[in-house]
């Protein structure tokens, strides 16, 4: 029998402490926390099964039943919809998991649903499925379980931390050469592609798609020169930064459902005194909240810190609203690196610390590392250096 993921029983865990008796997830995410399978396109639903006890299990469309079966940890998959030869249970997801519940007597259950998710559609249906059942929203719950990773989880944030370094070597190399805004996101996709496909030849860096499209390759970078780089996330065009500009470098990759970030501002050219001490700071600044990523430190303390340093160098006007994010299923997820945000960090932990400043017409940086919290303290996952050309 295959063994479930750390992470299902301490779900399990905060399931029973709030009187769940099954969680039904739709969310691709989730879906593929709690199954190990991601479709890629989600056209049908994908609908994880997780009850408070026994098995776990599975409900697809029949054409992802090949599929399904290589990814997936779990051994309980049924099918709905007509796939060729494909044995079913009906022709649509409705009767199928009415059946499926009913079978492990969960139809009158108190069943945790995704609220900020679901939509009020598919809300509507699962009452009408379900007039027995009552509904509670796993929402928060799943997101907190999601905040310490799996031993496999970190394993695939190394992975894609070390194709985002990749990633933004290339990039660095392209500015260098004096390439524009789209020059260096290819330079970079074309350098990580090129990194998994040699050395990673059994590991996926597709995406989690939608209803209507799906994200087959993840590895993405995108670059803003300039002013344009006070739009944060936009398309590259084919503007190439003038000396003394700075240019934003983002990258975001994924492997096997799990995210990296590596972003960094490249000086072209000899930057104005403003533009250059407002990097300095920002780099200073992130060295000196980086001594606090360590167990028991809470979030806050981060922002408080960036907050105290940006204030002492003179930019306490321009605070931002957050300094990073937890990273892992999602590239931003739960949970936000803010004042209010009182979380204690734990070993398992991964998030994005990202310091930043955006002085509107004077100067902007964009840094941001993925960092993993340990037992002693907190390591790098990204590791590309923090780069000034002089070019």
């Amino acid at each position: 029998m295959t063994p479930i993921a750390p992470r299902t029983e301490r779900l399990r865990q905060r399931m029973h402490a709030a009187g769940l008796d099954v969680i039904l997830a739709f969310k691709p995410e989730s879906s593929f926390y709690l199954t190990g399978f991601n479709p890629i396109i989600y056209s049908h639903p994908v609908i994880a099964i997780l009850p408070a006890q026994g098995k776990p299990s599975m409900l697809i469309h029949a054409l992802r039943d090949d599929h399904a079966r290589a990814s997936t940890f779990i051994e309980d998959i049924r099918l709905y919809g007509a796939w060729s030869t494909k044995v079913t249970m009906g022709p649509n997801w409705l009767d199928a998991l009415k059946t499926m519940l009913e079978e492990a007597g969960l139809a009158k259950a108190v069943i945790g649903v995704e609220e900020d998710f679901l939509p009020v559609a598919r809300a509507r249906q699962l009452a009408e499925l379900l007039p027995g059942a009552s509904f509670r929203d796993a929402s928060e719950m799943i997101m907190t379980t999601r905040l310490v990773k799996d031993a496999d989880e970190i394993a695939s944030a190394r992975d894609a931390a070390r194709i985002a370094d990749t990633g933004m070597i290339a990039a660095v190399e392209a500015v260098r050469q004096g390439g524009s805004e789209r020059d260096v996101s290819l330079a970079a996709m074309a350098a990580m592609n090129r990194f998994w496909a040699d050395n990673f030849p059994d590991k996926e860096v597709c995406d989690f798609g939608s209803l209507e499209g799906g994200a087959q390759n993840g590895l993405w970078a995108w670059a803003l020169a300039g002013d344009r780089m006070f739009m944060n996330c936009d398309n590259p065009t084919n503007r190439k930064p003038e000396a003394g500009e700075a240019i934003s470098i983002l990258i975001w990759t994924i492997v096997n459902g799990i995210h990296a970030e590596n972003e960094r501002t490249v000086a072209v050219g000899t930057l104005n005194d403003e533009r250059r001490r407002a990097l300095d700071s920002i780099i200073e600044i992130r060295n000196e909240v980086a001594t606090l990523l360590k167990p028991g430190t809470p979030i806050s303390a981060l922002f408080d810190a960036t907050k105290a340093g940006l204030e002492a160098r003179g930019y306490g006007k321009y605070l931002p609203g957050r300094i990073g994010h937890g990273i892992g299923l999602g590239a931003h997820e739960h949970p936000s690196l803010d004042a209010k945000t009182g979380i204690l960090l734990e070993p398992g932990m991964i998030l994005t610390l990202e310091p930043n400043l955006r002085m509107p017409g004077i100067a902007a940086t964009q840094l941001s590392d993925t960092v993993l919290i340990t037992e002693g303290g907190c390591e790098f996952l990204t590791r590309a250096p923090d780069v000034v050309l002089n070019a």
